[in-house]
């Protein structure tokens, strides 16, 4: 390692064409001095969070590789990563990577290697994505672009580290990584397809990539994922039936994606068996209500 320069932060961001489908991750990495590195990848089967988790795991690997002691802050528009990080992991931990209810946490693999990595000198920021953050967008538009198969142009200053060095540092293997399954080649290999339950509510059942890959698990974890499907369409529908407003970050939790993804979308837009609307805003939030499709309809024919 040459590098003198001093890392100030990290900007990471992942996307995902189908969720799951082809994916991409993005990490811009500034420098004190003003300096600034970019790096990205894609992957051809997978789903936003880990795309998400992905960029920060690069992140975390240059970090390592290049011994660094001063803080350093690592910003992602992703509260799933960023509260996965700094609060839930400790829990999962002691109850055998397990939920509070009991199931297996999704994404074992990768949060393994994330806890592997993650340094006491991180700062863990959450960003609002989309909302005119320099970093964030770069981020962003790297992991769009990886995504759709047409890898951008990275801003790579010279005198950082070589082009090998780097690619080095990111396929380095994590050791003390209990999961066998994790890749020695992130940036390159797909890691076994884990689907989150609410990636399975954000798309279409005749999808033929989403098809294909419920078809490679196991029967019992497609069982079991339409277990999870089914009690978040529970509680998406007594949400509904009771009136109740939630708000952009809620509901992004409720689908499992990015709050952006949510206010992107309009202010009135059909999601399963649910219209979504916007209601008002309160402060910083937007108050999100939620319609059953039928209910409205027979409204409608009154």
């Amino acid at each position: 390692m040459h590098q003198t320069r001093q890392i100030k932060s990290f900007y990471t961001d992942g996307a995902c064409s189908g969720n799951p489908g082809p994916g991409g991750w993005g990490t811009v990495v500034y420098f004190t001095d003003g300096s600034v590195y970019e790096m990205g990848g894609a992957e051809a089967q997978t789903t936003n969070n880990r795309m998400e988790m992905q960029g920060a795991i690069q992140a975390l690997k240059m970090l390592k590789a290049c011994s660094q002691k001063e803080p350093v802050t690592l910003y992602t528009d992703s509260e799933y990563l960023k509260n996965g990080i700094t609060k839930w992991i400790k829990g999962w931990k002691k109850k055998g990577w397990q939920t509070a209810q009991g199931k297996p946490v999704l994404n074992q693999d990768l949060w393994e290697i994330l806890d592997e990595l993650n340094l006491p000198q991180v700062d863990w920021q959450y960003v609002r994505g989309h909302n005119g953050d320099r970093g964030n967008e770069r981020a962003d538009r790297i992991a769009r672009t990886f995504a759709s198969g047409k890898p951008p142009a990275l801003n790579q200053t010279p005198g950082i580290e070589t082009p090998q060095t780097l690619k080095e540092i990111i396929n380095s293997p994590v050791t003390g990584v209990a999961d066998s399954r994790q890749s020695s080649e992130l940036t390159y290999k797909s890691v076994p397809l884990s689907l989150a339950t609410s990636d399975l509510t954000m798309i279409d059942s005749t999808d033929s990539s989403y098809i294909g890959a419920m078809e490679e698990l196991p029967r019992e974890v497609r069982v079991d994922q339409l277990r999870n499907l089914v009690e978040t369409l529970r509680i998406t529908d007594e949400i509904a039936t009771k009136g109740y407003l939630i708000s952009s970050s809620e509901l992004a939790d409720l689908m499992d994606v990015n709050a952006s993804a949510v206010t992107s979308r309009g202010d009135n837009w059909h999601w399963r068996n649910w219209i979504v609307s916007r209601v008002r805003r309160e402060g910083n939030q937007i108050l999100w209500q939620l319609e059953r499709v039928d209910q409205v309809n027979a409204t409608d024919q009154e």
